[in-house]
């Protein structure tokens, strides 16, 4: 009879696990929120609203919520903390992607139209993927990538850029989050000398943390030790 009542209980509790709702702690194994793990990283997720170059929310961000591997978020709070004493803080635009947004982006690229001024000044939208600014697979559905800049902790201005009005809370980088545009190749030259220097001082602090740029975007890093360098995910972004 115990034994009756001991399977009977399994199965019960097996069934639950699988009909249970989702709560705050419902992601992936291997993945957190960036704030369970450093809330001082300012988020400014951008594809859960309107300040992109879609100029709505993405499909799949439920929330302005960063999202990481446990091993990427960990590694950009050591940054975090290394950069803290010069003054500065890091910014997040995005983190995690799920695959449902990265398709979004090329289907919304592939419908073609004029450039825009803000974000794509100098090639039409229809154009974006075959000059490589969008791409039809992304790290980011890995979960190691993340989009980033440095920010003043004492200073919330707007740095004005040549390509955008400029990100909120961050330093002069020549170029904004997002700007599809040569000007946003990490080692653009022309580049004012203030850009150039916020550059390098990102490119030295997250190389540091053991993560490598993307030369054609300067806010873009990977993880190197990346723990789903082989696979992408596609759950949504939320708070729970």
């Amino acid at each position: 009879m115990r034994q009756t009542i001991q399977r009977i209980g399994f199965f019960a509790l097996a069934i639950a696990s699988l009909v249970a709702p989702a709560h705050a702690d419902a992601l992936p194994p291997g993945f957190v929120r960036l704030a369970e793990v450093d809330s001082s990283i300012r988020q400014d997720i951008r594809y859960a609203g309107t300040d992109n170059f879609l100029h709505r929310k993405v499909n799949g961000y439920d929330a302005p919520v960063c999202i990481l591997t446990r091993q990427a978020a960990q590694a950009l709070a050591r940054v975090q903390k290394a950069i803290a004493s010069k003054g500065l803080t890091l910014v997040v635009f995005d983190c995690y992607r799920p695959a449902r947004a990265v398709a979004d982006m090329g289907d919304w690229s592939a419908q073609g139209g004029p450039p825009d001024p803000q974000w794509y000044p100098k090639v039409a939208r229809g154009d974006l993927i075959a000059r490589g600014y969008v791409a039809r697979l992304s790290a980011h559905s890995r979960g190691s990538t993340v989009d980033l800049a440095l920010a003043r902790i004492d200073d919330r201005s707007i740095a004005k850029t040549a390509c955008g009005a400029g990100d909120a809370d961050a330093l002069d980088f020549g170029a904004g989050f997002d700007c599809f545009d040569p000007i946003s190749e990490t080692a653009h030259r022309p580049l004012g000398k203030d850009a150039a220097a916020n550059r390098k001082l990102l490119i030295e602090a997250m190389r540091a943390g053991g993560f490598r740029n993307y030369a054609r975007e300067w806010w873009h890093f990977t993880f190197e030790n990346e723990p789903f360098a082989r696979q992408r995910f596609d759950f949504r972004v939320s708070h729970d």
